[in-house]
């Protein structure tokens, strides 16, 4: 016998979530799941902190679903910002900053590349390699704060240098950069 799955349009599975059913909610995760995953092991590269960030995610939707508002944008869009913030909240955590603090230089580039999917992989085609040619100190920097996201204070603090040094390697690496690309 086949089976018949029920496809709710948004406004149907929002007012499911409000309803705080079961069916929604589960609609809601075989629908979106993997999308959200996605976004967050975009900026949380460990597989095991990923699917604790998904899990809080889904909480956080259930939780707050009267908070989403149609008129600001679409349920997919909100559900997107929630699992970006989450990831970036990990990352900023005080045990995910000295996870990343022991991994620095090529073991950051390497995992990285280890942990992507290949869609994010065409991202970046190139840009690793050319991060890798810069010298530890600047590859380290680009590292952290374009490929894991932190600012420029939290790389001081991580990295236990001031952020005057943080600042000024940054900018040299930059220069580096185009200097690469533009060959």
């Amino acid at each position: 016998m086949p089976s018949t799955t029920t496809i709710y349009n948004e406004e149907e599975l929002i007012l499911l979530l409000k309803q705080q059913s079961r069916e929604g909610f589960n609609y809601l995760y075989r629908q979106y799941g993997a999308v959200l995953y996605g976004v967050i092991n975009k900026v949380v590269y460990d597989e095991q902190t990923a699917e604790d960030v998904l899990q809080d995610v889904f909480v956080k939707i259930w939780n707050n679903i009267d908070q989403y508002s149609p008129q600001k944008g679409r349920l997919y869009t909100w559900m997107i910002n929630i699992a970006r913030n989450a990831s970036i909240d990990k990352l900023r955590s005080k045990g995910e900053i000295m996870k990343g603090k022991i991994q620095t230089g090529e073991d950051i580039v390497n995992n990285l590349q280890q942990g992507m999917k290949t869609e994010q992989a065409t991202d970046t085609i190139g840009l690793r390699k050319m991060v890798a040619g810069l010298k530890p100190e600047y590859e380290t920097i680009i590292c952290l704060a374009y490929f894991k996201g932190y600012t420029l204070d939290e790389i001081s603090k991580t990295l236990e240098i001031p952020l005057g040094t943080v600042k000024t390697r940054m900018r040299h690496a930059i220069k580096q950069l185009r200097e690469i690309f533009s060959n």
